[in-house]
């Protein structure tokens, strides 16, 4: 059993909320392996929302009192922050792990990568903020994907209004030069895979979808311990 690996920290998309990956932090339990799961939420409604984010962070861990060492696991959005968090934790951080996550892109911004995506949210903006994220879409992903009513409600509830200056401002100019992995859920995160492979680090790849963590806690459990331990092993 992989008791011996780093605490596993798990970071949801700032667009989600923590229930989408609640399920995965219990099926790491069932596995023997400590977790910590963080609330982002109240800090991504106004700018300067990267800073608020990398503070609420901070301030989470600091209250969990997590002891050892530990890998950063962020979902979806919150790929791009890991460097970011970790350096608030100094040498606590072993290694990161992008679960069907976007990659750091230091000093550019979302609009800058996707900016046919941003004038397409932009004008679903009202007031500054950006709409939840199941109403991105001309259908509600959360229907399709989760087939569980209770656990659906509960992630579409979490769901924020972040605001829209959040994908204009730059993401952080933070490197990481330690160990990473990634695990990829859908095949809308197949380049980050491959850029991943291509740099030599680890990666898995299952036939899911984006919140399988939610819906196959079991299944994404198995595969990221196997992503943790070769992150860990040197």
């Amino acid at each position: 059993m992989p008791t011996q690996l780093a605490n596993a920290v798990l970071v949801h998309s700032p667009f989600l909320g923590p229930a989408s990956l609640r399920p995965l932090a219990d099926a790491l339990a069932h596995r023997g392996l400590a977790s910590l799961l963080v609330d982002l939420r109240v800090t991504v409604s106004d700018p300067p929302v990267h800073q608020r984010l990398i503070g609420s962070f901070a301030d989470a861990m600091d209250e969990a009192g997590a002891a050892g060492p530990a890998v950063l696991v962020g979902h979806s959005g919150a790929g791009p922050l890991l460097p970011a968090f970790a350096e608030e934790l100094d040498e606590a951080v072993v290694g990161l792990v992008y679960l069907d996550a976007g990659l750091p892109t230091p000093g550019r911004s979302f609009r800058d990568l996707a900016p046919e995506l941003f004038a397409h949210l932009r004008g679903r903006s009202r007031e500054g903020r950006l709409p939840r994220w199941q109403q991105w879409f001309d259908v509600d992903p959360l229907a399709e994907l989760i087939a569980d009513a209770e656990l659906r409600a509960e992630i579409a509830e979490e769901s924020p209004e972040v605001a829209l200056a959040f994908l204009k401002e730059q993401r952080p100019s933070v490197d990481w030069s330690g160990p990473s992995g990634y695990l990829q859920l859908s095949t809308s995160y197949t380049k980050y895979r491959d850029e991943m492979a291509a740099s030599g680090r680890p990666v898995r790849r299952l036939d899911a979808h984006h919140l399988a963590a939610a819906t196959d806690p079991e299944l994404v459990a198995e595969a990221l311990v196997e992503v943790l331990t070769e992150v860990t092993a040197g």
